[in-house]
């Protein structure tokens, strides 16, 4: 490869240099001259792009001057994936911020001096933005690769990339097969913004960046061992299905089930088989799947009738039973003082709800129940917290549930039978008990954390004692965030608070709800 010679534009030139444009073509027919130039003038002979793909043309008054197409990034590059310093996994989730110059094409009588790095830099100008506005996503690095034997790559060290070194001389053929054609290229990279590597390989992107990882089918990365683990705890259920059902055990089905909303499957048949289809030959092992492929003979992931109503004839409490004996093995005792309750209605589910109970220190979950028909979330709550006590002690804890829950029976069932506390709230629309509950709270005792000071003065244990609501949180808004913050109570104090006589009230809801307060709130 011989160099040329340096020489600067001509004052013609670099008019035609400082009035260059650049713009993605946007028609079939553009787009057809555009492969047939790239065809007739590139060494490669070829246009061929994969996944997402822009192409552009820089002209001048109308005249085509040179070509630059854009599309996805190599899916492994041992260099790229270094100097970014992400996981496999990671690369996986995020490879589509990247995008691959694939061909850059200054057509036959235009090789002007500069003319190639000034249509790079016109094209990195706009291209996140028009691959945002294409693909509804960012792209925040460009790679490419450079042939040595052809080219030097100045073109790309004047316009700031950075060379990676050289490939290894391989090239993708078909999906997932790669063949040897021993002539490595250099690899280039540029990042778009500012400390784009350490944003990439963090835990989470930024916002703007994630709507990637949303897009993405989820996939089970789940090593064979815990599969087995979270089997072997669901094998306690017993099987209800026919011996013809039995290629796929109700266990390995259940767990499979598990693990696909963990990754984030959330709706229905489809997509659990979709992520059934990225299993690897030993995860299907390990979940004791044993039908297979009549011709390849390997172990076939369940399909869309397998998962058909599988979920509807399982017993609910020996599932719950079977995740929950699981979870604590994995992550040892619950040792959450605070449980927070509430329903909710599921997406495509025709009106299902349920009701969950949730460690708020840790995220553990505690239990499930489904709303019956006919009945509400309320009947639902005091269900689940009965099973929960069931299973273990609830003295001292204190369960958080929200307005639609401020009732005497659900009162009584917390302090009497389960003998923990609770934190209510108390809208408007009872009217009566909002009247007490904001006299016996009174704004001049408040203080927000535990660490700051009392009142001076203040005897938190003779005098009614600073709940973690102000009057506006007694009136609907969230009042759980300062109890989250706050030291735990002092069970002596409520104890001595409960023996003190309170004034006759027919509103026994309000008195109970000053004592359980001020339980909570003394520090």
């Amino acid at each position: 490869m011989s160099k040329s010679k340096f020489r600067r534009p001509e004052p013609s030139e670099q008019h035609i240099l400082d009035h260059l444009t650049v713009r993605p073509i946007t028609t079939a027919q553009e787009r057809r001259r555009f492969d047939r130039l790239m065809c007739e003038h590139h060494y490669l002979k070829s246009n061929a792009l994969v996944g997402e793909q822009l192409c552009y043309v820089a002209a001048y008054g109308g005249q085509w001057l040179a070509l630059s197409s854009w599309c996805a990034a190599a899916r492994f590059l041992k260099g790229r994936d270094q100097f970014i310093g992400w996981s496999p996994e990671q690369c996986r989730r995020r490879r589509a911020l990247i995008a691959n110059n694939a061909r850059l094409l200054i057509l036959p009588g235009w090789h002007l001096p500069n003319l190639a790095s000034r249509v790079m830099k016109l094209v990195l100008q706009r291209l996140a933005q028009d691959w945002q506005q294409r693909f509804h996503h960012p792209v925040v690095l460009v790679e490419t690769f450079v042939d040595p034997q052809q080219f030097r790559g100045t073109t790309y060290q004047c316009s700031g990339w950075t060379q990676l070194g050289l490939t290894q001389g391989w090239a993708r053929h078909a999906k997932d097969y790669y063949l040897a054609h021993d002539q490595p290229k250099q690899l280039w990279v540029k990042a778009l913004s500012k400390n784009v590597p350490n944003q990439l390989r963090a835990p989470t992107l930024p916002p703007a960046w994630a709507v990637v990882e949303n897009k993405l089918q989820p996939r089970c990365t789940a090593q064979s061992a815990e599969l087995k683990t979270l089997t072997d705890h669901l094998a306690r259920i017993p099987e209800y299905r026919s011996r013809h059902a039995l290629g796929y055990p109700l266990a390995g089905l259940l767990t499979l089930m598990a693990v696909a909303a963990f990754c984030g499957v959330v709706r229905g048949k489809k997509d659990l088989a979709q992520f059934a289809s990225t299993l690897s030959q030993a995860q299907l092992r390990a979940l004791r799947f044993r039908r297979r492929a009549k011709h390849s003979g390997k172990l076939r992931a369940p399909g869309v009738t397998t998962f058909f109503r599988i979920l509807n004839e399982v017993d609910e409490q020996a599932l719950e039973l079977a995740l929950l004996a699981w979870q604590e093995q994995v992550l040892g005792p619950v040792q959450d003082r605070i449980i927070a309750v509430d329903g909710k209605k599921l997406r495509h589910s025709q009106g299902g709800e349920l009701v969950s109970a949730i460690g708020a220190q840790s995220g553990r979950w505690l239990g499930t129940v489904r709303t019956p028909d006919k009945t509400n979330e309320i009947t639902a709550a005091r269900t689940l917290l009965e099973r929960i006590s069931q299973r273990q002690d609830l003295s001292g804890r204190v369960v958080v549930l929200d307005a639609l829950h401020t009732h005497q029976q659900t009162a009584r069932l917390i302090v009497q039978e389960l003998g923990a506390d609770y934190l209510f709230t108390v809208k408007t629309n009872q009217e009566a008990l909002h009247k007490t509950v904001s006299g016996l709270l009174s704004p001049g005792a408040f203080f927000p954390s535990g660490t700051s000071a009392a009142p001076r003065g203040a005897d938190l244990r003779t005098e009614p004692g600073p709940a973690r609501a102000t009057p506006t949180a007694a009136a609907g808004h969230h009042c759980g965030a300062s109890l989250l913050c706050g030291r735990p109570p002092d069970r002596a104090t409520a104890e001595h608070d409960q023996q003190k006589p309170h004034a006759p009230d027919t509103k026994n809801l309000a008195a109970d709800h000053q004592c359980r307060s001020r339980s909570v709130a003394s520090p």
